[in-house]
């Protein structure tokens, strides 16, 4: 077996998960990343993922990876930004157990992050929203679980991760009702609940079975929805509501739109920014800036109150009648 094989194991068992404690999700993003890259070296190369060396993954190397990500993958920049962020945090570990390889490590940490042109986000209204939830088929089992998750996720914004997390304790239905969940960066935050949202979660709940430590949301074998799983069951109702509201057709609604839809309405009725960047777990508010350069609504009215185009906005006052501006002078 090569030194890349024990090293990597020891930067996942020892690094990672001993000494940085990361978190589930941050384990499996990494282990994603390096899967797709031994199979790349190996296609490159011609060696098996077990007897690749440090030396194989060279500099080059993992540019044309990269560049593969984003042409015949079709991954975003983010994600190939992440991707590469995963790399980085290996090699800085190797450095230290491979010093006979400092030149080359040196080359792959130079590899800069990809920038790249932030967009709009991207969000339902309250119809889009309105037929989104009317979608499923609440006549079946799985069609009543979809609308519950479909519901649950516009109305807390909960990330994906979040969502799929969700096991039956976490839901509080006594008032006040909320939903907790283990956050990024493994901080726990509680999201109220409307009372709709309360009455379809104690229907499910009723019908689900009060199991305490079961997934929220099952899959057909009972285990938690995978990621693809929810991106798949959003996709296909999104396609069923678009029959009846199709406004739908012209955007891609992912399970990460719910959560910009759920943020945009909070703003829309006015919420202060501050408190949607608690609801939704963000550590900057500066993230929550990004739904207020969304808002056309907020810039239209802000326009409003300006004054028209080639008048002054601030004008002299006149009293409207002689005998007024007379008993005025007094």
């Amino acid at each position: 077996m090569s030194a890349l094989a024990p090293t990597l194991e020891a930067f996942f068992t020892t690094r990672l998960a001993r000494q940085r404690q990361a978190s589930r999700r941050t384990l499996e993003a990494y282990r994603d990343a390096f899967c797709l890259l031994l199979h790349y070296a190996q296609a490159c190369t011609g060696k098996a993922p077990q007897e690749l060396e440090i030396a194989d993954l060279h500099a080059e190397l993992i540019g044309g990876f990269l560049e593969h990500l984003e042409a015949q993958r079709g991954n975003s920049v983010a994600t190939r930004n992440a991707r590469l962020t995963a790399i980085r945090s290996f090699y800085r570990f190797a450095a230290y157990r491979h010093p006979e390889h400092a030149a080359l490590i040196g080359r792959v940490l130079a590899i800069p992050i990809k920038r790249y042109e932030s967009t709009i986000v991207s969000f339902l209204n309250d119809t889009e929203i309105e037929a989104l939830l009317a979608a499923p088929d609440r006549s079946t089992r799985e069609g009543r679980r979809d609308h519950c998750l479909l519901l649950v996720a516009v109305q807390t914004g909960l990330r994906l991760s979040e969502l799929t997390g969700l096991r039956c304790q976490d839901v509080k239905l006594a008032p006040p009702a909320h939903v907790a969940c283990l956050g990024k960066g493994r901080k726990r935050r509680e999201t109220p609940l409307s009372s709709g949202a309360v009455r379809v979660l104690r229907a499910w709940l009723r019908e689900r079975g009060d199991t305490d430590h079961e997934p929220l949301f099952p899959s057909r074998l009972g285990g938690h929805l995978s990621s693809d799983a929810v991106q798949r069951l959003v996709a296909k109702h999104v396609a069923s509501a678009s029959r009846s509201c199709p406004s739908l057709r012209a955007k891609r609604v992912t399970p990460h739109t719910l959560r910009h839809s759920c943020a945009m309405r909070l703003l829309h009725h006015g919420v202060d920014v501050a408190v949607i960047a608690m609801w939704l777990g963000h550590e900057r508010l500066q993230s929550t800036q990004t739904y207020l350069h969304a808002d056309l609504t907020i810039k239209q009215q802000a326009l409003d109150r300006m004054a028209p185009d080639g008048q002054s906005a601030a004008r002299r006052y006149r009293p409207p009648d002689r005998l007024i501006a007379q008993l005025k002078a007094l």
